[in-house]
């Protein structure tokens, strides 16, 4: 009987064990990014609205990370992101901004370029539509008065 207690005994530490070196390595030594997000909807904006949207990430690794300069898929989506280095728990933001100049569909990405470990490059994605503002109707008037007439019921 004793030595099944002692094989259950040696068996159970053997699986602690393991199970510790497991979590260990699956912990990165050295700088990683983590994001909150990689894909932002615009939706509908409006011809020369505001097209700026911000990602923010985290440096979720032991080490400090360090951005190099990110790569816009066209000279219409400019980003700005941070030049020093994150230090290990550290949130950041990094800023795309869309040139909303003239009509149409958006479907452009901006790539991540650092010295993570695991995701050394991260695509990031911006999406939408951007469309004409609507005229200004001015209310109609009655011909006969002259005065504006509410047409909405």
């Amino acid at each position: 009987m004793k030595r099944v207690s002692l094989i259950a005994v040696v068996v159970f530490l053997m699986n602690a064990v393991v199970a510790q070196n497991q979590e260990a390595a699956e912990k990165v030594n050295g700088p990683e990014i983590t994001f909150k997000k990689d894909l932002h909807d615009y939706g509908q904006i409006y011809v020369n609205s505001d097209g700026s949207c911000t990602f923010e990430f985290t440096n979720t690794g032991n080490e400090p990370l360090i951005l190099s300069q990110p790569r816009s898929s066209c000279g219409c989506t400019v980003p700005s992101w941070p030049r020093q280095p994150i230090l290990p728990g550290e949130s950041e933001k990094i800023t795309v901004t869309y040139n909303t100049s003239k009509a149409g569909p958006i479907n452009r990405s901006v790539t991540i370029l650092s010295n993570a470990k695991k995701n050394n490059s991260v695509v990031l994605r911006i999406k939408g539509s951007v469309v004409a503002k609507p005229a200004d109707a001015l209310p109609e008037k009655d011909m006969s008065s002259g005065a504006p007439v509410n047409r909405s019921n």
